[in-house]
């Protein structure tokens, strides 16, 4: 169980951030704007890289690609849980048109479920993590080879 403490740590941490941007988005009204959440990129390759780089310091000699991967998918994997449980709490209870004005041109057409919703941001947050945790052990592996 201690092995995941540390990932699990900066899952929170990752989470509280993408929920803070989020709400902040939605203060002035810039929370329905695809293109803003293209940041949450950003910082979930922060959360990722910085765990992985804890992780190595942690670990020292014992460290290797396997678990830095591993910490990198576990932070991105639970981050994405909690967030999805939030956003669909947030599309279903506190903003019911939040998906309405998301997608305006697809709610005309089409009924979106907060589940189908809930899927689809499940869905991108794991595609960013692995993503983001194999272009970052890239990086470390390259430094592994050099030790």
């Amino acid at each position: 169980m201690h092995y995941f403490t540390l990932p699990i740590r900066f899952a929170i941490a990752l989470t509280a951030s993408l929920i803070a941007y989020f709400l902040v988005l939605s203060l002035v009204d810039l929370h329905t704007n695809p293109f803003f959440s293209l940041f949450n990129g950003v910082i979930t390759g922060f959360a990722i890289f910085e765990a992985i780089r804890y992780r190595r310091i942690e670990l020292g000699e014992d460290y290797n690609y396997t678990k830095g991967f591993t910490t990198g998918l576990v932070t991105g994997f639970i981050a994405s849980i909690f967030f999805t449980i939030f956003m669909a709490a947030y599309a279903s209870e506190i903003d019911a048109n939040f998906l309405q004005k998301l997608a305006p041109d697809y709610a005309a057409s089409y009924d979106i479920g907060v589940g189908v919703f809930s899927f689809i941001v499940l869905l991108m947050g794991f595609a960013t993590s692995v993503v983001l945790t194999l272009t970052f052990m890239q990086l470390y592996k390259n430094k592994m080879k050099k030790e």
